[in-house]
């Protein structure tokens, strides 16, 4: 799970005791799975952790860490390297862009995994990618396609042939893909 290194524990301990409130530290990863991920680490009073909320207990603090986050929060770790100018915590979080998916990952994060590590890196060979705008209560997939695909002569085929067909094979619960891309813009597409 993540580790907290002593060097961070004992600085995230001096920052608690300057707080005028009592408080503990809450991490979360936001827009976790996609290429937008960041790790944040806040003040958290009492009243601010969720019921549902992993919690690991340090000599001075409480560690809360979002349910949702866990899986993305996998080999993650929180430093603080001490330097000529104070130092800086430094929090390595490799799972928060595309995580180890176990089977009770939820659906917003199986779709993405499939996208991220599978789908783009061969859109990627034509400047494109593609990204989950949401998934519908009816299980539809929307997705909004960038970069070289956007415009692109071939975006059906490749939407229809390639992501639909893979998608539906991983994550068959899903009912279907669309697509809300503003196709008119051919500026950077790879076919024209």
């Amino acid at each position: 799970m993540i580790n907290v290194t002593a060097t961070a524990e004992e600085y995230l301990s001096k920052l608690i005791g300057k707080k005028d409130f009592p408080c503990d530290i809450r991490i979360f990863v936001s827009d976790p799975g996609t290429p937008k991920a960041e790790t944040c680490l806040a003040f958290c009073k009492a009243e601010e952790h969720q019921e549902s909320d992993l919690k690991i207990k340090f000599s001075k603090f409480d560690l809360y860490i979002e349910e949702r986050s866990v899986s993305f929060l996998d080999d993650a770790e929180v430093n603080y390297d001490k330097d000529n100018f104070g130092g800086q915590l430094t929090i390595k979080a490799p799972s928060a862009r595309v995580p180890k998916i176990g089977d009770d990952a939820t659906l917003e994060d199986r779709v993405n995994y499939v996208l991220y590590d599978e789908i783009n890196p061969q859109l990627a060979s034509h400047g494109g990618n593609v990204h989950l705008e949401e998934i519908t209560k009816d299980k539809m997939v929307i997705l909004q396609f960038g970069g070289g695909c956007q415009g692109c002569g071939m975006v059906d085929v490749t939407l229809k042939e390639g992501i639909e067909k893979t998608l539906l094979e991983k994550i068959p619960e899903i009912k279907g893909i669309r697509d809300v891309t503003d196709h008119t813009n051919t500026e950077n597409a790879y076919y024209k």
